[in-house]
Formats: C-alpha cells, sequence, structure tokens
C-alpha cells in the first residue's frame, strides 16, 4: 500500500446524493423540483432517505414518518425499491472498478476508494468519476478526498450536492484547528453537549486537552477523540473478502432513544440482509445478530445460532442488546447474519 512505500495516500470517498429519493426523481421527472420521501406510509414507518427539497423543512433519514409530514405536509412518500437500489449501486460500483481495484463499499450509495497507485491528482478523479457517473446513472454524487477515510468522509459532506472538497496533507492542520467537533464521526447532539460543557466547540480547543484529561473526563471516547481532533487515522481501505458475515447498518444523526422506532428501522434493515442472503442461496447461516452502538461510542452484538431470519428472531435480539445500554440512546443498528465458511460476502461488517 501508498502508505508502507512512504508515499501521501489519495483516499477518496464517493457519496451519492440523496440516492434513493434521486432514483425515484429520475424515474418519475414530475417529481422533480418537489418535497420527496422514500418510506413507509405508516403512522409507525420511518423515511429511509428524503431529497434536499424535503431537508430544507427539517425532514431526515430515519424520522418518522408522522413527523416528517408534520414538518413538510406537502411530501411526497414513495414506497422503497431495494431491487432497483442495488442494481444502481452495482452500476456505479463498476464504475469505480475502472479507476481502482481498492474498493470499500460502505452501503448501496457510498464508498472508499485508494486511488494512491494513480498518477493523477485524487480531485482530477473524483471529478472524473462524479462525472462518469453522471454521464452513465443520471444521478449526482459527492466527493471527498484527503491523506485518510475519516478526512474523506468529513469532505464529502462539504460541498453537497453535486460537489467535492479536498484536503491536502500540508493543509490537515489548519483544517482540523477551525473544523467544529460535531463534523467528527461519532458526535452526535449529546456528544456536543458534553463537549461544549467542556468549553469546546471546535477541534482547535479539543486540542487543547492532554490524552489523559480526556480519557479521565470521557474515558474510551476521549482517547478516540483525541486522535480524530488532529486528523489521525491510520485505517486502510479495506478489501477483505474473507470475512464470513453479511450485514447492513444505519447510522443516526441524532441518537435514537425509542425501542419502538429502532424496531422499525430493524425492519428495513432485516429484510435488505434477507434479499442479499437469499442471494448467497450457497451459503449456510450459522447465526443472525444485531449490533448496537450507544451515545458514548461502546458497542454491543446479540447473536443466535439459527438460519430462520424472522421479524421475532431480529425483535428479541434488538431487546436484548438495548437492555445492555441500560437507557443510553444509540447511533448505530446493526443487523446481519453469519455464515459457516469464508467464502466473498457483499456489504459486510
Amino acid at each position: 500500500m501508498a502508505q508502507a512505500l512512504g508515499m501521501a495516500r489519495k483516499i477518496i470517498h464517493l457519496d451519492m446524493d440523496c440516492f434513493y429519493a434521486a432514483i425515484e426523481v429520475r424515474d418519475n421527472p414530475s417529481l422533480a423540483g418537489r418535497p420527496v420521501g422514500v418510506g413507509g406510509s405508516s403512522g409507525r414507518g420511518v423515511l429511509t432517505t428524503a431529497n434536499y427539497e424535503a431537508r430544507k423543512y427539517g425532514c431526515r433519514s430515519a424520522m418518522p414518518v408522522f413527523k416528517a409530514r408534520q414538518l413538510c405536509p406537502e411530501i411526497i412518500l414513495t414506497p422503497v425499491r431495494f431491487e432497483v437500489y442495488q442494481n444502481e449501486s452495482a452500476r456505479i460500483r463498476a464504475i469505480f472498478a475502472r479507476y481502482t481495484p481498492v474498493i470499500q463499499p460502505l452501503s448501496l450509495d457510498e464508498a472508499y476508494l485508494d486511488v494512491s497507485q494513480r498518477p493523477e491528482s485524487g480531485a482530477a478523479l473524483a471529478r472524473e468519476i462524479r462525472q462518469t457517473i453522471l454521464e452513465e446513472t443520471g444521478l449526482t454524487a459527492s466527493a471527498g478526498i484527503a491523506p485518510n477515510k475519516m478526512l474523506a468522509k468529513i469532505a464529502s459532506d462539504w460541498n453537497k450536492p453535486n460537489g467535492q472538497l479536498e484536503i491536502k496533507a500540508e493543509e490537515v492542520d489548519d483544517f482540523m484547528r477551525g473544523l467544529r467537533v460535531g463534523k467528527l464521526q461519532g458526535v452526535g447532539q449529546k456528544g456536543r453537549e458534553t463537549l461544549a460543557s467542556m468549553g469546546i466547540q471546535t477541534c482547535g480547543e479539543l486540542q487543547s486537552f492532554s490524552k489523559v484529561e480526556l480519557a479521565e473526563r470521557l474515558g474510551r471516547w476521549g482517547l478516540e477523540l483525541y486522535e480524530r481532533c488532529r486528523g489521525r487515522d491510520d485505517r486502510e481501505v479495506s478489501v477483505d473478502r474473507t470475512r464470513k458475515s453479511l450485514s447492513k447498518e444505519r447510522t443516526f444523526r441524532e441518537n435514537i432513544d425509542d425501542l419502538g422506532w429502532l424496531k422499525t428501522v430493524l425492519h428495513q434493515l432485516r429484510a435488505e440482509v434477507a434479499k442479499a442472503a437469499a442471494e448467497k442461496a450457497e451459503r449456510d447461516i450459522k447465526s443472525r445478530v444485531v449490533k448496537l452502538k450507544f451515545e458514548d461510542f461502546t458497542q454491543t452484538t446479540a447473536e443466535k445460532a439459527g438460519a430462520v431470519m424472522t421479524v421475532e428472531v431480529y425483535e428479541e435480539l434488538l431487546s436484548v442488546a438495548w437492555a445492555r445500554g441500560r437507557g443510553k440512546s444509540v447511533r448505530l443498528l446493526g443487523v446481519g447474519v453469519k455464515f459457516e465458511d469464508e467464502e466473498e460476502q457483499l456489504d459486510l461488517w
């Protein structure tokens, strides 16, 4: 890898803009310019995503449908079409593969690409990839280019929609000093409030605390923040194809403290995993798994042996994992299965 050879890494984080909703608008042009949400229409349903017209009203992914309708009475709700989204995702990943074999998909609509071995600049490659996606699918993507995964992901959200930002190695220190701590992965509303109580609004202010101070006041989370506020991230873009699990995850923009709403999201993720597992018909399922990551960045996994992927089994696992949190809100929910052997997987933990 580039880092091992002493070369500066060039990591691109590609993130499709409102992927599900953008596909619905593309396929139904009469929706153009109107607020659109994708997800269940029942009172207990949640939005899978919302387009930018709907987001102007405060609508967002994982929001209960009834709340989205309160914020935006004109919102148009469309049913989830996972097969269509999966097909489009496969087309986009095929485009990525033209530029590098080092690809780490995070979900149907985003991925990391390591283009360190390419002679072109990362910014030029990102522009070309985004243009190719637009020409071949009619969909827009945003990109972040940086020396590591964490910074690339932060940058990809900077000029959305249909934009990009590059953070060069020599710019990292200045960029991080002025960055709001809320931009760091793992810092939600409660995290911002905790840091604000310590007089911290920016990463520069966070950098004034020693590692010992942060560990004493914030525990494990403080140690992670010590590295993140300095823009440090040594994780490689992972293309490991030998893992033995298949899963889907949802990270919430704001922490969730309602078990009922978590169950609704769980049902959506379970359906995605069940469909993907069915496509791996030759694989024997060993166990079913639910993962929760809590507001303090601790996490737990509940697992049950067996192959039947019923809603009841996953709700049981969710309840077990939820109880371990002892009242803590949830920032990430994962649903998955583990297989008996080590053949190639899709969308792994």
